[in-house]
């Protein structure tokens, strides 16, 4: 049954998007993929249109990830590591950016780590303002913190700017009790308690975002954002992927 504009309607106002780096590149290798940020930016464009307030956490992974130096001896530090990758981030925000407005989508890119002549310094106010005049905030550089990683830093802002919910942009359709390319019996969840997550150590985010979106009682929702448009029915709050809220009710 095709959907009508009516089923497509926004359940959130205001949105936390977390899109892995890999989302801005194609699959097993390095570098951004011009066809596939302008088809991301294609599905956020309709979404925008219906009047949700989006902020986007965008992730380093396909150009750099801190943790590839870890082996590297004394060469690169881990900190220094973890600030390129922060880099690699502003990079991303940076093509998605104009991808963006290639799609008449008006956009803010704003980064942790100060750089002018490039984004605005990450204000929340100011952000809150972009938001509520419909435009796309792009959030790069993280937390402008090594060792903090791009799920807490969406934890975070998703606090900050008062989100309705997380959405956490994946490559697979949930969560899962095991990894289920290794294991055939792996079964799919389509609702959490963030105590399920921490007692039996799921893979949705870090620890630390799990934390912060507890006591906010911010709602995660991790979904197969490759499906043609998964995007939309996540907004418009289809059972699609895995909730993970305070409670199964």
């Amino acid at each position: 049954m095709s959907e009508t504009p009516d089923s497509l309607r926004p359940k959130y106002k205001r949105v936390i998007l977390k899109m892995s780096g890999e989302a801005f590149g194609q699959s097993g290798k390095t570098g951004i993929s011009i066809d596939e940020t302008l088809e991301i930016a294609r599905q956020v464009k309709l979404v925008v249109d219906r009047g949700v307030q989006l902020a986007i956490v965008v992730g380093g992974g396909n150009l750099l990830r801190g943790a590839q130096f870890s082996a590297g001896g004394e060469a690169i530090r881990e900190a220094t590591a973890h600030y390129m990758g922060m880099l690699a981030t502003v990079m991303n925000g940076l093509a998605f950016q104009d991808a963006l407005e290639l799609h008449k989508v008006e956009t803010r890119l704003m980064t942790a780590i100060r750089m002018e002549s490039v984004a605005e310094p990450f204000v929340r106010r100011r952000a809150l303002r972009h938001l509520e005049k419909g435009r796309v905030v792009i959030l790069s550089g993280g937390t402008s913190n090594p060792f903090v990683t791009t799920d807490t830093a969406a934890a975070l802002r998703g606090r900050e700017l008062e989100a309705d919910i997380l959405m956490k942009a994946t490559r697979v359709d949930g969560v899962y009790s095991a990894d289920p390319e290794k294991n055939p019996h792996a079964v799919r969840y389509e609702k959490l308690t963030y105590q399920q997550v921490v007692r039996e150590n799921l893979r949705v985010m870090d620890m630390s975002a799990i934390d912060h979106c507890m006591e906010a009682k911010l709602p995660i929702l991790v979904f197969d954002y490759k499906k043609v448009g998964n995007i939309e029915r996540a907004m418009a709050g289809h059972p699609i992927g895995t909730l993970v809220t305070d409670s199964l009710k």
